[in-house]
Order: structure tokens, then sequence, then C-alpha cells
């Protein structure tokens, strides 16, 4: 299951980009049928199936999946393909699932994760950005110009060529930079000045621990950090 969501969330990063075309209007109805499938099945088997109705992957798989079959009915594709966006939340359920089988990813899960979080916010808030300004913006016509945006405000570049407009997009920029610079602050800490040195308990295996530690918080064991690199 890991495998399919990895292959959808990759399938939506890139096709996002790129301009509408009928095979891909097409691509979207298949998968839209086979994510379709997949909620039934899951809706079936469950024991709780008010309570998985009512979760919030549930919900964010129901608008995707309506995004994807909704052109049938409606003719804003352009903005359907933006709602669809929301599937690259699965991504943080594909990193839960690799951390779990996966030792390389869990000895670096703070790093996938900071990774995760401004890949996700940069994808989400340029497909806000497009949602908003699309029409009353002349400068944002593609998502490609509303990722362009994010990016230079999130990165403090600011260009200049591509403003936002309104009271709204003025608030929108502002909340880009506040939040985005903590989210690439985040990921530049996690990469350079991880938060845990991962250092084997050799009695109980704990591997994660403060640089500073000198007994495991878990056994009381001893442990070896090396103050100097502390990764």
């Amino acid at each position: 299951m890991a495998g399919f969501d990895l292959v959808t969330v990759l399938f939506v990063f890139v096709t996002t980009v790129l301009p509408p075309h009928d095979w891909l209007l097409w691509v979207d109805y298949g998968l839209g049928g086979v994510l379709l499938a997949d909620f039934c099945a899951r809706f079936w088997i469950a024991r709780h199936r008010r309570r998985f109705l009512l979760s919030v992957w549930t919900l964010v798989d129901l608008v995707v999946i309506l995004s994807m079959l909704a052109p049938m009915l409606i003719s804003n594709y352009a903005f359907l393909r933006v709602v669809r966006a929301l599937r690259v939340l699965r991504s943080y359920a594909v990193l839960r699932t690799l951390r779990r089988g996966n030792s390389w990813f869990a000895e670096r899960g703070e790093l996938m994760l900071a990774v995760v979080n401004l890949v996700v916010f940069v994808f989400v808030v340029s497909a806000f950005v497009y949602v908003t300004q699309l029409g009353v913006n002349e400068k944002i016509v593609t998502y490609v110009d509303a990722l362009y945006f994010t990016v230079t405000t999130l990165t403090t570049t600011g260009f200049g060529d591509i403003t936002l407009v309104g009271t709204h997009g003025r608030l929108l920029s502002v909340l880009v930079m506040m939040l985005g610079c903590g989210l690439f602050l985040k990921f530049a800490q996690s990469l350079f000045r991880p938060n845990k040195a991962h250092v084997e308990c050799p009695a109980c295996g704990l591997s994660r621990h403060d640089f500073d530690a000198v007994h495991c918080k878990h056994c009381g064991g001893v442990v070896h950090i090396d103050k100097t690199h502390p990764d």
C-alpha cells in the first residue's frame, strides 16, 4: 500500500506542473477509479466504519477522488487539478511506513520529516496561491507561476516580478514568509545539526539520545556519544 501511495504522490507532483492534455485527463479518470475502489475496499473491511469516515485521511482521500472524477461534470479542470494536490499529504503516511520498515529512514527520521514538511508546504501553498490568484492576477497564469512565487517568497529572495494582489494576497505572502522560513530553518537544522544523536544503547537498543546524554533515558545504561561528531 505504501508503494501505491508513493506512486500516486509522485504522479501528482509531476503532472500538476504540466500543461493540461487529454491523456492526463484519462489517466486521472483511471487513477481516480483505482482510488475509489481502494476506498470502498478499506471502508468494507473497516471495523469502525463511522470512525473511518470521519478520519482526516479519509476526508482528504474523498476530496482527491472527487477532484479526479469531477471533470466528467465540471469544466474547471485547472482548479480540480490543483485540488488533487492534497494527495501529497499522503507523503506522511508513506514516510511513517518507510521509517518502520527501513533502518536508513528510521535513523534519519527527523531529517526526512523536515524534508516532507517543507515539500508539502511549498506544494500545497503554491496550489492555494494558484487557485486564489488565477483570473485576478495577470502574472499568475499557470501553477508554475504560483510555485515560483512561493519559492522566492519562502527563501526571501523576492525578485518582485510576481506579487500577489489584494489584501488577502498580501496576508498570504506574510504567512508564507513566516511559516515557510521556520520550516526552511528546521530543515537546515536537521541537515547540519540534528536534535538527537544516533547512538545505539548497548543494553536496550534505543538509538536516539540527547547530545549531552551520559545514560540512556530508557534503561539507564551508559552511552558513549562523540560530542565532536554528534551524528
